[in-house]
């Protein structure tokens, strides 16, 4: 599978982006999807992930109550719904899918539980 991250952008603190991130290949439906990010010089942070079936999300405490992740399986997309965001938010953030037989209803928090990594699409926040 091929993963596509868009949507990235310059925004000002407070302000709202929703990045997408669009699996071609195989549907994404048949994986685990989370979204990931990275400022340089620094290891990559996990943000959010979501279960095969939708039904399950889990977002790092540095997110929650400001960022969303959905998917929409007929699109191939997932979705992260970022508001509020803060200077801090500022990085390149990865999509990334995980194959392999498992419960639909589990998502996955960690870096090396992934097997497809989307380019990385570019999240500045700044006045």
């Amino acid at each position: 599978v091929q993963l596509q991250a868009f949507g990235g952008g310059l925004v000002q603190p407070g302000g709202s982006l929703r990045l997408s991130c669009v699996a071609s290949g195989r549907t994404s439906s048949n994986y685990a999807m989370g979204w990931f990010r990275q400022t340089p010089g620094k290891e990559r942070d996990f943000v959010a992930a979501v279960s095969r079936s939708g039904g399950g999300t889990y977002s790092s405490d540095s997110v929650k109550g400001r960022f969303t992740i959905s998917r929409d399986s007929a699109k191939n997309t997932v979705y992260l719904q970022m508001n509020s965001l803060k200077p801090d938010d500022t990085a390149v953030y990865y999509c990334a899918a995980k194959r392999g037989i498992y419960p639909s209803e589990h998502y996955y928090t960690e870096g090396y539980d992934y097997d497809y990594w989307g380019q990385g699409t570019l999240v500045t926040v700044s006045s």
